[in-house]
């Protein structure tokens, strides 16, 4: 920069001074231009660091779990009836008057063991006469022997006739006849005798007798004596309705055959009279192929340990049936589902934090627990709460649950 100061009017000392000032060289100029821009900089900094700074954008919080894949048990409930599995009716199979009782009412009572006994004078009267019968006709068959052998060689002999060979024939063929009906009368005499002592055909608990000592029993009598319940396993009763069996079949589930290939089978578990669970289970082995028209259902029965008699017949129990296994199923809680007209939805979350809207197909609902056919993968996240604020393709600040 050039500094122009006329000296003609100035005096010796002014003139030195602008001379000195003349000699002095101006700024270079890109560093007037350096110190410019460095100026518009800082005023630049000062202004960004003034001014106020957006807020960052805020994203609704929700709570996100992943799926779970685990095998689903269904099950089912029905009424149902124990009934023992041997019930047997004594009765008494000949006429005459009870005469004495072996057992405790009540009490347990082993095969074969003596009940009663019926007066048994009347059939053993009869054996004997049945035996003397047998006796006589053996007796008669023997001297119908002897005859025929005498009259063999005289009708060689041309002795006797051959009306007299067919006599003597005839005659011991009726012998032997009448000795076999001798035998079969004595039997049945025999038979009739033993069953004056009544014995009970199976093991197992006695009820109350129904006949008292001094009655007339017997086929012009009273006939039912007492009662024999085997229940040291007992069965289980109940009915399934039409549709609880289509479901079955569409699931493959045969009801009262075991399938080895399956890791599974149908089984039931009941309450007992306090309403806690029995601790054994039973399998299902008998389901009729028919349906009662009246009702709509038809019957199936189950088999129940009873080791320690819990169970007592005519009980009526509450029945769970293990109707089907769903192996390694997707199950989403039932509250992170939306159901609307359209279907059922759940909202997923994807890795960059953006949910996205899916429509599932749903499968049973076990204990607040949905089973999901189709619509999900195993690895995925969904969103189990916050869901209603959402819409599809949005970004939120998800949180574990």
């Amino acid at each position: 920069m050039q500094i122009n100061i006329p000296t003609e009017k100035l005096t010796g000392k002014g003139k030195k001074i602008v001379n000195k000032l003349r000699a002095k060289k101006s700024p270079p100029r890109w560093l007037i231009t350096l110190t410019i821009i460095m100026a518009v900089a800082l005023i630049g900094l000062l202004v960004y660091l003034k001014w106020p700074k957006p807020e960052p954008p805020v994203y609704p919080t929700v709570q996100a779990e992943p799926l779970t894949v685990e095998d689903v048990e269904i099950y089912v409930e029905y009424a149902g009836k124990i009934t023992a599995k041997q019930h047997v009716e004594i009765r008494a199979r000949v006429e005459g008057y009870l005469e004495k009782m072996f057992f405790d009412e009540g009490g347990y009572v082993e095969k074969n063991e003596l009940l009663y006994s019926i007066d048994p004078k009347l059939y053993r009267a009869r054996v004997e006469k049945a035996n003397a019968q047998l006796l006589k006709n053996k007796a008669l068959m023997e001297k119908a022997e002897r005859d025929l052998q005498r009259i063999k060689p005289l009708y060689e002999q041309n002795a006797a006739s051959q009306l007299d060979l067919d006599n003597a024939i005839a005659a011991y063929n009726a012998a032997q006849a009448e000795v076999v009906m001798s035998e079969a009368d004595l039997a049945q005499a025999e038979i009739a005798l033993s069953y004056t002592e009544v014995r009970s055909p199976i093991s197992g608990f006695i009820s109350e007798s129904s006949a008292d000592i001094g009655t007339l029993v017997g086929p012009g009598g009273k006939s039912l004596l007492a009662t024999v319940v085997n229940s040291d396993t007992v069965e289980v009763n109940f009915s399934m309705t039409g549709l609880d069996y289509l479901k079955s079949k569409e699931r493959n589930i045969n009801l009262g055959k075991t399938i080895e290939e399956r890791n599974w089978n149908p089984y039931v578990t009941i309450t007992i009279a306090d309403n806690r669970e029995y601790p054994i289970k039973g399998m299902v082995d008998f389901a009729d192929p028919k349906v009662d028209p009246n009702t709509g259902t038809f019957s199936v029965r189950a088999q129940m340990p009873n080791p320690d008699h819990i169970l007592l017949p005519g009980q009526l129990t509450k029945v769970r049936l293990l109707m089907d296994v769903y192996e390694n199923a997707i199950v989403v809680p039932t509250k992170a589902l939306v159901i609307e007209k359209g279907g059922a939805y759940v909202f997923v979350l994807r890795k960059d934090s953006v949910v996205e809207k899916r429509f599932v197909e749903l499968g049973p609902e076990v204990t607040n627990k949905v089973v999901i056919e189709r619509g999900l993968g195993a690895d995925e996240m969904i969103i189990v709460e916050g869901f209603h604020k959402l819409s599809h393709g949005m970004r939120v600040n998800p949180v574990a649950n």
